[in-house]
């Protein structure tokens, strides 16, 4: 009988998938549904009956949601519906920006409790500080009512320029405040952090391709080339996707003119082609591309145009695999369905999207164990590719179609073989939450500390993995972490420096012996 250890890898990868697949969205203009039809007539029939005759009380509008599912889960697994509450949170996270108060949060024991107020958010110019607990939006009681998440937002977002009177407990000094706050645009980066690597090698971290994504890279490369750099890093590692055009328009940025970036097809064979232009800021510069199983969809289309074209090197695992594109379709009540209305196909030809089974979308998702099982993160010659989707670059490379990206330099996971759930531990919520702990029971011992003296404090601490470890038990995970105590010890560094100094550091430690950095360089 196998552990119940033996399936966190299925578990964790088969949640990473479902985000991969429900995140990856592609060209999506503002169109409404087509109008009556005889199916849709027979379908509003059927729910009028149920509210009028069924035995019992029925939310019909849970029906129709069903209904709309169930018929997208037939055609592929990127056809989705989105209820309302989901719709307005992701057209938020697409656009870039919402108003509120400036928080990155989580329930901590009940509570809506501030991890860190964001760098000259409304919420910081406050006074809020890291550690407060929000108990009140004005009267609205946030705390002891297990309210969701969307719940939350709506409290504390608003009307740019609006006022929120947010009652805090401030544990830290034993005081409850009462704290106003005028609530502010608030951007959401989409372009994590960019930074020198060295003298000559800049790097750029992508982790989604929205409205502002190419704004923001279009910033870093200019800066970084005003800082020397002649070889580009971009990181898509973990990136699930985004708007097609701003991979486009990433890609012109280091492509020769007339290259082609892209080419898709509809259902009536219409094949539409994307050129690069004149307008390239970087195209003579060396360029690589990091990927891993997570970098999907828009991360894909710049991976290929980079691979087909031969500009640059392609470093890291087997993508995802998605190569279909959706078009976002609204109901009036605020919901939407995603529709797949076409394929695309990297410059030498190649259709990336994995193999799929209509109405099977779980199946489709637990791809992820097939490569656990075959030892593809391990070894790139375990990857399986079919002859006949060979395809070749502009100077005649051999390249394969038929599922992902498969990278130029292959490198394998970090973590020792068996222990692949580590990996995703690494970057999911949960050490972030045990950090969070962590600094909550004891903020005053790194008070007035200064970024040298945190990495050598950190360094002088031999405790914070056992530590972690205890947590993970505590958590319902019973996990050895010895056999990989450098790794798990430089994640934990990385995100005490993310909660007492920022993104920046936290990318500077976590970069530090990176091994596909590491394969930059050699």
């Amino acid at each position: 009988m196998k552990s119940k250890n033996n399936y966190l890898p299925i578990l964790l990868f088969s949640c990473v998938a479902l985000g991969v697949i429900i995140g990856g969205m592609l060209n999506f203009p503002e169109r409404k549904i087509s109008k009556q039809n005889a199916r849709k007539i027979k379908i509003e029939r059927l729910i009028d009956f149920i509210n009028e005759e069924y035995v019992d009380d029925v939310n019909s509008d849970s029906i129709v949601d069903l209904t709309v599912s169930s018929i997208l889960a037939n055609l592929d697994p990127h056809s989705v519906y989105i209820p309302p509450n989901e719709q307005s949170t992701e057209a938020e996270m697409m656009k870039g920006d919402f108003v509120g108060i400036g928080v990155n949060f989580f329930m901590y024991n009940d509570t809506v409790t501030v991890v860190k107020p964001l760098e000259n958010g409304p919420a910081a110019k406050a006074g809020i500080i890291a550690g407060d607990r929000i108990l009140y939006a004005d009267k609205s009681k946030l705390f002891g009512r297990k309210l969701p998440t969307d719940s939350l937002y709506t409290k504390l977002k608003g009307e740019e320029g609006s006022n929120v009177l947010l009652t805090i407990y401030r544990k830290s000094t034993n005081k409850k405040l009462k704290i106003p706050v005028v609530r502010e645009v608030v951007p959401i980066k989409s372009v994590d952090t960019y930074l020198m690597l060295n003298k000559t090698s800049g790097y750029i971290k992508i982790n989604r391709f929205a409205e502002n994504t190419y704004d923001e890279f279009r910033l870093a490369l200019e800066q970084l080339k005003k800082q020397g750099m002649s070889t580009l890093v971009i990181d898509l590692r973990d990136n699930g996707g985004g708007y097609l055009e701003k991979a486009v328009e990433i890609a012109d940025e280091l492509l020769k003119d007339k290259e082609l970036i892209v080419f898709t097809k509809n259902r009536k064979g219409t094949i539409t082609k994307t050129i690069a232009t004149t307008e390239g800021i970087f195209e003579t510069g060396r360029v690589f591309v990091l990927i891993d199983e997570n970098s999907a969809s828009a991360s894909e289309i710049l991976a290929g145009a980079i691979q087909d074209n031969d500009r640059g090197t392609i470093i890291g695992r087997r993508s995802f695999g998605k190569g279909l594109i959706q078009r976002e379709m609204d109901f009036d009540d605020g919901s939407a369905v995603r529709l797949t209305t076409s394929r695309y196909y990297t410059p030498s030809g190649r259709s990336i999207q994995k193999p799929y089974v209509k109405g099977e979308g779980e199946a489709y998702s637990h791809d992820f164990n097939i490569r656990f099982e075959s030892g593809e993160l391990y070894a790139k010659d375990k990857i399986k590719v079919a002859d006949s989707l060979k395809f070749k670059t502009k100077k005649g490379r051999i390249v394969y179609g038929g599922g992902g990206i498969v990278p130029d330099i292959f490198v394998p996971l970090e973590v020792k073989k068996g222990e692949e759930s580590l990996a995703y531990i690494l970057n999911s919520g949960l050490v972030s939450h045990f950090v969070f702990e962590q600094l909550d029971n004891n903020r005053n011992a790194f008070k007035g500390v200064n970024f040298q003296a945190f990495l050598t404090k950190m360094q002088q601490d031999e405790t914070s993995v056992s530590k972690f470890e205890s947590y993970l038990k505590d958590s319902g995970l019973d996990m050895t972490l010895s056999n990989n105590n450098p790794l798990v010890k430089k994640y934990l560094t990385a995100e005490f420096a993310r909660q007492l100094f920022g993104e920046s550091q936290y990318y500077r430690i976590l970069l530090k012996d990176d091994t596909m950095l590491e394969a930059v360089s050699k």
